[in-house]
């Protein structure tokens, strides 16, 4: 029996037209948008991990614009402490109260730019904001704004000044992407100034908070039959008995996993997932988890090793049909 609610979601032009408007922005990369907007449609964060300059901020700017969301960035620095995150409560003299002074992180698209250039201390703060959408500060609890997306970026091949994020914060983010940079028709394009990205700041909203949440929902009711649940979970504990991996993919990983299925299942205008959508988005949702045997340096995390060894396990697995 079909579902109308969620058959019209998923043929809702307001969702195509926002993957084409943010395909404009960022172009010749549909493949980082696709899984920018997985997702977003799945409740998860962004870790966008390159070099400077190829449009990792851009996107997240892009996002932000076309979902309708409120947007804050903040720039992460050696400096930089908890309070300029959650926010700080202030003494207020006249009425003899302490207010609370909201942090950026009160936003529904956050961008943590830069984030391994702060200490540990500062990145282990947002670690309940991305993991349950609240902030405790003073023995007071308070939910953020919903929905809530942490994007952050971070360049791999600058260790100067650089703290490495630990195993519980990447485990917090549900898919690592890379920009790469533009194929050259494209970059020979902005360069002539002709068919080059549309600005930001040009990019009207598509979009609000409430239908974003709306989607998410329905994403939640797209179906996992049992045979691709079980190819799933084979896929997840293979990467922690292969023997170039230190430490596999936990659970969180696997649950990140199956929504994000749902997600591309449900971008893709279906209401199941299919084994290539495990196939598909193993490599981004699973790769940033594991820690690759002799990664003595914590800096060093073996980025293509861990995709390779993903690789290899979806060779190797049969898939069932």
């Amino acid at each position: 029996m079909r579902c109308p609610t969620i058959d019209r979601l998923m043929n809702d032009p307001a969702l195509h037209r926002l993957r084409q408007a943010l395909n404009d922005i960022v172009r010749g990369k549909p493949e980082v948008v696709d899984l920018a907007l997985i997702a977003a449609l799945a409740r998860g964060h962004i870790l966008l991990e390159d070099v400077p300059g190829v449009g990792k901020t851009t996107l997240a700017q892009a996002l932000a614009r076309g979902l309708g969301c409120s947007f804050k960035r903040v720039q992460f620095t050696s400096d930089l402490l908890p309070g300029d995150i959650l926010g700080v409560n202030i003494f207020v003299q006249q009425r003899g109260v302490f207010e609370f002074k909201p942090g950026p992180i009160f936003a529904n698209v956050v961008l943590a730019d830069e984030i391994n250039r702060t200490t540990p201390k500062t990145q282990s703060s947002l670690l309940e904001a991305m993991n349950e959408g609240q902030v405790s500060l003073d023995d007071q609890t308070r939910a953020l704004p919903q929905p809530f997306i942490v994007v952050a970026t971070q360049n791999p091949q600058e260790y100067h000044g650089t703290y490495p994020l630990p195993e519980s914060q990447m485990d917090r983010f549900m898919v690592r992407l890379r920009m790469g940079y533009p194929a050259a028709s494209i970059e020979k394009q902005i360069l002539q100034g002709r068919g080059g990205t549309t600005p930001v700041s040009e990019m009207a909203p598509v979009l609000d908070p409430e239908q974003l949440l709306a989607l998410q929902r329905q994403v939640d009711a797209v179906r996992v039959d049992e045979l691709v649940l079980d190819y799933l979970l084979q896929v997840v504990q293979a990467t922690r008995r292969a023997p170039t991996v230190l430490l596999g993919a936990s659970t969180r990983g696997a649950l990140a996993l199956q929504q994000a299925c749902r997600a591309r299942a449900f971008l893709e205008g279906r209401r199941f997932v299919l084994p290539d959508d495990v196939k598909a988005l193993a490599r981004a949702v699973l790769a940033h988890r594991l820690v690759m045997a002799g990664e003595m340096d914590p800096l060093l995390r073996g980025r293509d090793e861990a995709e390779r060894a993903i690789g290899e396990i979806l060779e190797q697995l049969p898939v069932p049909v």
